[in-house]
């Protein structure tokens, strides 16, 4: 009986794990796009972004 239960527990944890590392796949390529876009973004404006005023 103990060793089902630990079984199970293992398999739990494993598929959490998986689909941990799904999620933080799928937030990587997020961000990969967002980098792309910003790059895209810089190409065809390449004066915004480029400074910032500040005043005190």
């Amino acid at each position: 009986m103990n060793l089902a239960i630990t079984d199970v527990q293992s398999r739990v944890g494993i598929e959490m794990l998986s689909r941990s590392i799904d999620l933080g796949e799928d937030l990587g390529a997020g961000m990969v796009q967002m980098i792309d876009a910003a790059a895209m973004e810089r190409s065809v404006n390449p004066a915004v972004g480029g400074n910032m005023d500040i005043r005190l």
